[in-house]
């Protein structure tokens, strides 16, 4: 089959940019579906994304490592692409991995104001996510120690002391999100699951519509996803990580299609 061509004449793509973590990553074929429905049938996304994710540090997840959001090459991907261009719109959100690793909460919130201060310097219209506190309320003492035991052994946080962290962190990100004109999301509870930090796959759209709605972009029912649709964004590698301690890049963008470009980080 003939490669598709990288740039169409006349393909005017929508820039959007999403920083998180688990969640994006899981719901990464439906984000694609949503953003180009919505954004009149073309996109480029930029996403740093990835199981436990770290906005200020590199994070491993059993053989994994990647690096920071704010260490990646996104910035220098986004610049490279759509210098000059319409402004981006942008996404934050699944903040908080860094307090299960051990991190402050001033210093989690620096790097979340950092992140949003990069965006707001590229002339982005941005979206944050709070925390779902209404969910991690919800979490006992055994379900925690079975949460953290699962996704992060090697926290030593107790659970009022991650609650409190946790519902702190949000009153940052409210703030930042204030100082630089942001619409802030809910995360609903009702939206999570059993393990508090991951939302649940049929609500993950829900997301989505909301960051769309919150960008101002028409209301459109994105269409039905195939198999190919998920093999095929479902399978793509981050430019920089190492697997077994073992370095691995890969070329950007992941995906080049008429409809899509994606750049994964």
């Amino acid at each position: 089959m003939a490669p598709l061509e990288l740039n169409p004449a006349g393909r005017s793509a929508e820039a959007v940019v999403v920083l998180g973590a688990s969640n994006v990553s899981r719901g990464l074929c439906r984000l694609s579906a949503v953003v180009r429905a919505r954004s009149g049938g073309t996109a480029d996304l930029f996403v740093a994304a990835g199981h436990g994710r770290s906005y200020g540090v590199n994070s491993r997840v059993a053989l994994r490592r990647l690096p920071s959001i704010l260490g990646c090459g996104l910035w220098r991907g986004l610049d490279r692409e759509h210098a000059g261009d319409s402004p981006p719109l942008a996404l934050v959100t699944d903040i908080g991995n860094d307090l299960l690793y051990g991190f402050a909460v001033d210093q989690v919130a620096a790097w979340v104001r950092e992140s949003v201060r990069r965006l707001v310097d590229r002339g982005a219209t941005i979206v944050i996510t709070r925390l779902p506190l209404a969910s991690i309320e919800r979490v006992g003492a055994a379900r925690y120690r079975a949460l953290r035991t699962c996704y992060v052994p090697g926290c030593r946080l107790a659970l009022d002391e991650m609650k409190s962290a946790a519902r702190r962190l949000d009153e940052a990100v409210i703030a930042i999100a204030g100082d630089h004109a942001a619409t802030v999301i809910e995360q609903p509870g009702e939206w999570y699951g059993l393990d508090a930090i991951h939302v649940r796959r049929r609500r993950l759209d829900d997301l989505w519509q909301r960051a769309c709605d919150a960008w101002g972009l028409p209301e459109v029912v994105p269409s039905r996803l195939s198999l190919s649709d998920w093999v095929g964004l479902g399978t793509r590698a981050a430019e920089v990580r190492s697997l077994a301690r073992r370095m691995r890049f890969t070329p950007q963008p992941v995906v080049q299609r008429p409809d899509l470009r994606l750049w994964l980080y």
